[in-house]
């Protein structure tokens, strides 16, 4: 009897037991996903370590997912360098490049005098003008390089700049590059011009461009009429300021009119092949001939080379206080601004 009875309970449990197990595998989710998804966890790892690599400064870097994107996906847009400044006229002559000029030592620069710096390729020219800023024709030949969008290299006579500041403040303003040409454009190779007197005219010419501009000049130089004195020489060289010559003089200051100008400039450029072209801002026939001009050097397939220094000339302290001195200027005044000029109307 006992042995029937354990018989009916062990297969009672045993039945139970089943249906248990029956009852918890066909009530289970079933994982449809197939064997090989297991790597798509470990490429989304991947992929965000490599997207969390720091990025140096200035470095532009795309980082790709080992996940295809769906067409859903956002895309990383392209990073565009930094472009230049549009131009207005889509037939431009331009600027074709910028050359950086360390003026250690005092570099000349000019066939007419020097030759040992040859840097215009063929079909290369570098625009400079002397003797402004002047009303009008300074205005007029600024005008035309804005036109063609190209710059030049000015070399301002000291007294103009103070005559006349707010003129050279547009030169700069606009992009160009602005040295000295003297203080009253005077003959250092004159007999008469001592060392210090030349020493004077450069560096009072320096320092009224400064306070003209309200920032330091380039350290770039042209001798008045190309009379390069020696002893002038070494002490450019000793301040560390380039020498400037020219390849083609345009002798527009003995010009009957603009045509001249322009046929003068051509032809010149047309036989050397490139050089850099000497003008004046001061002349009024040069600023008439500069539209002609730089449509015709397009035309010929001729190039404009920018010129900057590596760095500001540090005019002398001395200078500029003599200047602000001898210009009966007025001193700073300590009193604010509304003890000295008040709105009475409006």
């Amino acid at each position: 009897m006992r042995n029937a009875v354990g018989l009916i309970l062990a297969t009672v449990v045993t039945a139970v037991v089943f249906a248990a197990i029956w009852f918890w595998t066909s009530s289970r989710p079933v994982d449809l996903a197939a064997p090989d998804t297991v790597s798509v966890p470990q490429a989304e790892r991947l992929a965000t370590t490599a997207s969390a690599r720091p990025v140096p400064a200035g470095e532009d870097v795309e980082v790709t997912s080992a996940i295809p994107a769906t067409p859903s996906s956002p895309q990383k847009a392209p990073v565009s360098s930094p472009q230049k400044a549009a131009c207005a006229n889509p037939d431009a002559l331009g600027v074709s490049r910028v050359v950086e000029v360390d003026t250690t030592g005092g570099p000349g620069f000019g066939f007419e005098h020097f030759k040992q710096l040859d840097f215009l390729a063929d079909k290369e020219v570098v625009l400079t003008f002397d003797d402004g800023p002047w009303p009008v024709n300074t205005p007029s030949v600024l005008k035309a390089l804005e036109d063609e969008c190209t710059k030049a290299v000015f070399f301002p006579i000291g007294k103009h700049a103070t005559y006349h500041p707010e003129i050279l403040k547009r030169v700069a303003a606009a992009g160009h590059t602005v040295g000295a040409h003297t203080w009253s454009h005077a003959n250092l190779n004159s007999k008469k011009m001592t060392e210090q007197l030349a020493k004077d005219e450069i560096e009072k010419g320096f320092s009224a461009v400064k306070f003209a501009l309200g920032a330091p000049p380039s350290p770039f130089f042209r001798f008045p009429e190309l009379q390069h004195g020696p002893a002038a020489m070494t002490y450019l060289g000793s301040r560390n300021v380039a020498i400037f010559s020219c390849d083609l003089d345009s002798f527009d200051f003995r010009a009957k009119d603009a045509t001249q100008i322009v046929n003068t400039v051509m032809t010149k450029v047309e036989k050397s092949g490139k050089g850099i072209i000497l003008m004046h801002d001061f002349q009024k026939h040069t600023a008439e001939a500069l539209p002609i001009l730089l449509r015709r050097l397009k035309a010929g397939g001729y190039k404009v080379v920018q010129m900057k220094a590596k760095a500001p000339l540090q005019t002398l302290a001395e200078y500029d206080d003599a200047l602000v001195k001898d210009m009966k200027l007025p001193t700073a005044s300590a009193r604010p601004v509304n003890s000295v000029v008040q709105t009475v109307s409006e």
